[in-house]
């Protein structure tokens, strides 16, 4: 069969299941307020994990228990300052276009040094 004979049924397919979740995602009230979207995801935290535990037990799989993760050290204290670093970036690229006219004339006068020599 050609390629073009799968497009159709799977553009069908896909697109059937972006919609059922779609409608999942709106039936469950992901979709709506902000109160109707806390109350799934309670739900999904009473209910997930059993379910998960009731497939894990079914098809033979171990699963591994939350290990705790100790606490992250404190971020280290930077002595940095956002604007000083604006600032020198600023008259770092104002010097070099200050200068800039006065550097593309030497380099010409080099320029022309450098093909008179060849011309000799």
């Amino acid at each position: 069969m050609s390629a073009k004979v799968w497009v159709v049924p799977l553009f069908l397919i896909k697109g059937g299941l972006a919609g059922a979740a779609v409608y999942v995602a709106y039936d469950q009230g992901l979709l709506g307020s902000g109160t109707e979207g806390a109350e799934a995801f309670k739900k999904a935290q009473e209910t997930l994990p059993p379910a998960i535990q009731e497939w894990t037990n079914y098809l033979g799989w171990e699963v591994r228990t939350a290990q705790v993760i100790p606490a992250l050290p404190p971020t280290p204290k930077f002595d940095f300052s956002l604007s000083d670093s604006w600032n020198k970036g600023v008259h770092t690229a104002m010097s070099a276009l200050s200068v800039a006219p006065t550097r593309a004339c030497e380099y010409t006068v080099e320029g022309w040094k450098y093909v008179k020599d060849l011309v000799k």
